[in-house]
């Protein structure tokens, strides 16, 4: 039974999870976010292997535009940001159908069940929006053997560290912004510059002196939202980060997306990991109902 969770509301049949939504109001103001990168380091250096990260995949695919990121975290889940289930129609197809189908390290599967945060609910709030988690972990209908998922980092040390960005989206250069949407696999670079409730990434233009941009510095753009921010550790890569919004420059009139000045944001997971691990060990096999958080 395809079950849709909130926290504050829970829904055992497709009908009433159309309904729900409505209800509980799960629609989404800013778009979903891709790789935007300095206007002097060349294309071809961003370039990202698919296979080098085949526990990271993309929701939905229009002609050639890829929307919203997931990453494998668990042989059976993966985590995004909660508003990609309206940016793409994967909550309309899982209503419909029962099952929702992702490509994954190649591979079609199915997602059966989505958990959002239960702090989503603010959002939309007028006195408690800075208590928003734009969360949710997507369960697949069994367990995969392939890809390894990538484990969660679990340490509170991110400030000031190098963190890697993924996405498929627009492309574009600090200087102009968001230009191409050709759904090539991209990644960038950027240093962690707050590390509270969210993580946060400062754009910064290499043409400034000592601005502290690093050699592939970037951000995301429209069209990968949910995407990982990864660091490189000792045992491997590790997801620090889930990426949920942008604060653009003020100065620009045209509200361009991707321009020095601009910060990227993202959800910090080692504040979310008793959620994450709450919600993948309470989960029973797949097809039986699961009650609310």
């Amino acid at each position: 039974m395809t079950v849709f969770e909130s926290g504050i509301c829970t829904v055992p049949r497709r009908f009433s999870l159309l309904i729900t939504l409505l209800i509980c109001a799960f629609a989404i103001s800013n778009g979903a976010h891709a790789i935007v990168i300095r206007h002097d380091t060349g294309y071809s250096r961003h370039v990202a292997r698919e296979t080098q990260f085949p526990a990271v995949f993309w929701l939905e695919q229009r002609a050639a535009r890829k929307v919203c990121v997931a990453t494998l975290i668990h042989p059976q889940w993966a985590i995004t940001a909660a508003h990609c289930l309206e940016e793409t129609s994967l909550l309309q197809v899982l209503v419909r159908d029962g099952e929702y189908p992702v490509h994954i390290a190649g591979a079609e599967h199915n997602v059966d069940h989505v958990v959002i945060h239960p702090q989503y609910q603010y959002r939309y709030s007028a006195t408690e929006a800075d208590r928003e988690v734009d969360l949710a972990l997507l369960r697949l209908a069994s367990p995969l053997p392939f890809p390894v998922p990538l484990a969660l980092y679990r340490e509170r040390d991110e400030l000031d560290r190098v963190a890697t960005f993924l996405g498929w989206g627009y492309f574009g250069l600090g200087t102009t912004g968001i230009q191409v949407d050709d759904g090539s696999f991209r990644f960038a670079r950027n240093v962690v510059s707050t590390a509270a409730e969210r993580l946060r990434f400062n754009f910064d233009d290499p043409r400034v002196p000592d601005s502290g941009a690093v050699e592939l510095e970037g951000l995301p753009g429209l069209g990968d939202s949910g995407g990982p921010a990864l660091l490189e550790t000792a045992e491997g890569w590790r997801i620090a980060g889930v990426a949920v919004g942008e604060i653009g420059v003020a100065a620009d009139a045209a509200r361009r997306q991707g321009l020095y000045g601009a910060v990227g944001v993202y959800e910090r997971l080692s504040g979310h990991l008793e959620w994450i691990e709450s919600v993948i060990d309470a989960a029973p096999s797949s097809g039986d109902e699961v009650s609310g958080l």
